[in-house]
C-alpha cells in the first residue's frame, strides 16, 4: 500500500468502504453524518459531492479494528490488542529507512504566489462552537533538526485562518515545539509543510510517541516491511511522501503567533478560546502541491470513539508494549490503552506473576516508560489468565482480586496534557496517577479457588454443537 487511493481499493474490496453520491455541505453536514456512521460502527465513508467543491473526503478510515487491520495489512479478524502486538515485533524487528524517488505523483500541480489559496478545498465545520474550519485532523507537519538534519512528523490539529495561513496547534514539548525553539535561537523561520492524505500508516506513525532523533519515516517502513518512497522539496528542502495527495509547504515565524480555536477535542471538550487562550504558531503557506484530482481526508473528532481514539489506542498499546519489552518487564502477556479512554489516559497489562511485587514493577515501569509518562493517568495490573483488552474480565479482576487499600499507589506529580478537561486550565502542566494491582498476591500461600469449567467436559459439549442447533 502506497497511499490513500490503495486504501480505498483494499477498503472496497473488504466490503468496508461506502460512497455518499448525494450533496453534501462541509459544514456541519459532513461530520455530523460521519459521528453518527461511526457510532453505529459504521464503514468507510468517501463524500463524492460536496456543496462548492469538486473533492472527494474520505473521513471514519479507523473507526474498527478492521479498518486498522486493512492499514497495517494484517489479518482482518485481529484485535486491537493483537494489531498492537505486531507493531512491537515488526518495529522492535530492525527499522527500515525510506527510497529517494524522482517524480513525485504530489508534484503534478503547482501553485504558488497569489494563486495560493487553501479555501480551496473542503475542510470541515465539525462542531457548532469551532472557531473554524479545520484542514488538519488527519494531516502531519513535516519539520526538520536544524542541526542534525532529523526530520519529524508530528500530528497536530491545523485550523483555516485566511487564504494562505493556517493554524497550529504544537503543544509545548513535542518535537515541533523542540525544533521551533530552535529556529528561534537562530532567529529564523521554520520551514514546515502540512501532508493532507497518504498511505494511512504515515499518519498512525506521526501521532506516535517516538523517540526524538528518531524519523518516523523509518518506523512506517518497518510496519509495512519496504521502505516509505519520499523525495526531497526543491522549495523547502523537507522530505515529504511521494504519494501524498496534498501538501501545504511553507514556514512558520516563532515569534508570529495568531489566535487559534477552539475546537471539539478528541477528549469530548472543547480546548482553546479565541482572545482567552494562549496563541498558537501559524503554517503561512507559499506554495502547494498536489496529486491530479486530489482526495481530501479529514476524521472526525469529539467524543469516543472515533478515527482519533482508535488511532491512539493502538500506536500508544504498541509503543507502551515495545516501551515494556526492551526494558525486559518479564511476563507481560499483553498490554492495552483502550479507544474509550480517549485512547490515551488508561492503561492495562497483563502479567504472568513470577516474584512478591512484579505486578507493582509492572505498573511502575508503564508509567517511567516514553508512552505511559506523557498523560496517563492509571495503570489496572492483571494476573495472566486475563488479556488486557477483556474489559468485562478486567472489571471482574477488580471486583474480586483488587483491595483499594492494600493493592493502590498514588503518584502525585507526572506529566499532564493541556488538552486534559478534568483539569483546572491554568493547572495542567502535572497531573496525579494511580496503579491498581488486580492480581492475586503471587506471595499468598493460600489463594483463592477459580471456577474452572471441566477440560473433558467442554470439548464434548462443542463437538456437539450444531447438533444443539447454537
Amino acid at each position: 500500500m502506497k497511499d490513500i487511493r490503495d486504501f480505498i481499493a483494499k477498503c472496497e474490496e473488504e466490503g468496508i468502504l461506502h460512497r455518499i453520491k448525494a450533496p453534501v455541505d462541509v459544514n456541519l453536514e459532513l461530520s455530523h453524518t460521519a459521528k453518527i456512521n461511526e457510532e453505529a460502527g459504521g464503514p468507510v465513508l468517501l463524500f463524492e459531492n460536496l456543496k462548492g467543491y469538486d473533492i472527494p473526503v474520505l473521513i471514519s478510515a479507523c473507526t474498527t479494528p478492521k479498518k486498522m487491520a486493512v492499514i497495517l495489512g494484517q489479518p482482518s479478524d485481529y484485535s486491537m490488542c493483537q494489531l498492537s502486538r505486531e507493531w512491537m515485533k515488526l518495529t522492535t524487528k530492525g527499522l527500515i529507512k525510506p527510497r529517494m524517488v524522482d517524480a513525485p505523483p504530489v508534484m503534478e500541480n503547482v501553485i504558488e504566489g497569489k494563486d495560493v489559496n487553501v479555501n480551496k478545498f473542503p475542510a470541515p465545520l465539525f462542531y457548532p462552537m469551532d472557531g473554524g474550519r479545520y484542514i488538519g485532523t488527519s494531516a502531519f507537519l513535516v519539520t526538520k533538526d536544524p542541526e542534525t538534519g532529523w526530520t519529524n512528523l508530528g500530528t497536530y490539529r491545523m485550523q483555516i485562518l485566511d487564504d494562505n495561513h493556517v493554524g497550529v496547534q504544537i503543544i509545548k514539548g513535542k518535537h515541533g515545539d523542540m525544533m521551533m525553539k530552535q529556529y528561534q535561537a537562530m532567529g529564523k523561520k521554520m520551514p514546515a509543510a502540512a501532508v493532507i492524505g497518504c498511505d494511512p500508516i504515515l499518519f498512525l506513525v506521526s501521532s506516535t510517541l517516538i523517540s526524538a532523533q528518531t524519523d518516523e519515516y523509518d518506523i512506517a517502513g518497518a510496519l509495512r516491511g519496504e521502505p516509505v518512497e519520499i523525495f526531497e522539496s526543491d522549495f523547502t528542502g523537507l522530505k515529504f511522501p511521494a504519494h501524498a495527495e496534498i501538501i501545504l509547504e511553507g514556514e512558520i515565524d516563532p515569534e508570529n503567533l495568531k489566535p487559534e480555536g477552539p475546537l471539539g477535542e478528541y477528549t469530548g471538550y472543547y480546548s482553546g478560546s479565541k482572545g482567552k487562550d494562549f496563541p498558537k504558531p501559524c503554517l503561512e503557506v507559499k506554495r502547494i502541491i498536489h496529486r491530479n484530482n486530489p482526495i481530501f481526508w479529514s476524521t472526525t473528532v469529539g467524543k469516543p470513539i472515533n478515527d482519533i481514539h482508535m488511532i491512539q489506542s493502538l500506536n500508544r498499546t504498541a509503543t507502551l508494549w515495545t516501551d515494556l519489552e526492551t526494558m525486559r518487564v518479564p511476563g507481560i502477556q499483553s498490554v492495552y490503552i483502550p479507544a474509550s479512554s480517549a485512547g490515551r489516559f488508561w492503561a492495562i497489562v497483563s502479567v504472568k506473576t513470577m516474584y512478591p511485587g512484579h505486578a507493582n514493577h509492572a505498573g511502575n515501569a508503564v508509567i517511567a516508560t516514553t508512552t505511559g509518562h506523557y498523560g496517563l493517568k492509571g495503570v489496572i495490573v492483571v494476573d495472566a489468565d486475563i488479556p488486557a483488552d477483556d474489559w468485562d474480565r478486567v472489571m471482574w479482576a477488580l471486583s474480586v482480586r483488587y483491595s483499594p487499600y492494600r493493592d493502590t499507589e498514588i503518584i502525585k506529580r507526572g506529566r499532564a496534557t493541556p488538552l486534559d478537561p478534568s483539569q483546572h486550565i491554568k493547572e495542567r502542566d502535572i497531573v496525579s496517577r494511580i496503579i491498581m494491582d488486580a492480581t492475586t498476591p503471587y506471595e499468598w500461600d493460600e489463594k483463592p479457588v477459580e471456577i474452572v469449567m471441566d477440560k473433558k467436559m467442554t470439548q464434548q459439549v462443542l463437538s456437539r454443537w450444531k447438533e444443539f442447533g447454537l
